[in-house]
């Protein structure tokens, strides 16, 4: 026996006056409303309707148990209500995860903008690296990887972005543009280490070969392993560096960064939101994503169009995954 259904037909029972009457508000057939009823005070074993061919009323046991019924069933809605208004409304805590370089650069600077325009959604970040994101433990997880990326789980691509080289207005002005990536060697390159990867070599593509890549020899004067130390130097005038069109996006578009040999680029990436499920997502869960695509995206199209100056925003447009 469904209990639950059976509270339900009995209280519409009291409430239309009979079972034929109830039958008809809630879609049923009147067999199956009297032995739902029926069933229930079996279940009890207590009657709950005195049944005459003239009318229905309520015994003793029954306006007992009718009373503590409607107080289940109102509960009962409330609780739907609330879990709807989770999954429905563009209100409460959105709980995201980023690692520091697109929590920096990424999330945080659209995060103003984004309150205004939902002010009722709380955003929680919690910006951490880790080898496996706890996907299943957030309603955003944002992943920075390169463009073969296929892990088996619900991502939506954000973007797709080319890596860079960049430097200060200042350093250009000191040490002058280089002119081929032969030319880097004699330059100030500040170098990323990763695990395993060559630091004195930057692999470049020129997109007129995109699928010829060469090896430009460089002489780092500074190797670090965090994306944040090696952009504030190169804000600073230290040297060269490669980063995500989408990470320097604001600082190409304000000319505090230039970019250094122009069309070449040192690889291609891709930023993802991951989802915990395809099922059941809240709407400040699309807001903020939707937010997020429209916004990386409408933001590097401008630094695209301002770093190649001639190029404009429909064609930078048609560099990014729409």
């Amino acid at each position: 026996m469904d209990r639950l259904m059976s509270m339900r037909v009995f209280d519409r029972v009291v409430q239309e006056g009979g079972f034929a009457a109830a039958a008809r508000a809630l879609d049923m057939s009147p067999p199956v409303v009297t032995r739902l009823v029926a069933d229930l005070e079996e279940h009890l074993g207590a009657r709950l309707l005195q049944r005459t061919t003239r009318r229905l009323s309520l015994t003793e046991a029954g306006q007992h148990y009718l009373g503590r019924v409607r107080n289940i069933l109102q509960d009962i809605e409330e609780a739907d209500s609330v879990a709807r208004a989770h999954t429905q409304e563009l209100a409460g805590m959105l709980r995201v995860h980023a690692p520091p370089v697109l929590a920096s650069y990424v999330v945080a600077p659209l995060l103003a903008g984004f309150r205004q325009r939902y002010p009722k959604i709380q955003v929680d970040i919690d910006v951490e690296t880790m080898s496996e994101p706890p996907v299943e433990d957030f309603d955003v997880t944002l992943l920075g990887t390169d463009d073969r990326f296929d892990a088996d789980i619900v991502a939506r691509k954000v973007i797709e972005s080319e890596a860079i080289l960049v430097a200060a207005p200042e350093y250009v002005q000191r040490m002058g543009l280089p002119q081929s990536p032969q030319d880097l060697l004699q330059h100030h390159c500040l170098r990323l280490r990763v695990p395993n990867g060559r630091t004195r070599v930057w692999q470049m593509w020129c997109p007129e070969q995109p699928d010829v890549p060469i090896d430009a020899e460089i002489a780092p004067v500074l190797l670090a392993n965090h994306t944040d130390t090696l952009l504030r130097a190169t804000l600073d005038g230290a040297g060269i560096t490669s980063v995500a069109v989408d990470v320097v996006a604001p600082y190409l578009s304000r000319g505090e960064l230039v970019r250094v040999l122009s069309p070449w680029i040192t690889g291609k990436l891709a930023m993802y939101a991951a989802l915990p499920s395809r099922k059941f997502i809240p709407q400040r869960t699309r807001a903020f994503v939707d937010y997020l695509v429209e916004m990386t995206r409408e933001q590097t199209t401008r630094a695209l169009a301002a770093c190649e100056g001639c190029e404009s925003p429909a064609l930078a447009a048609r560099r990014l995954i729409v």
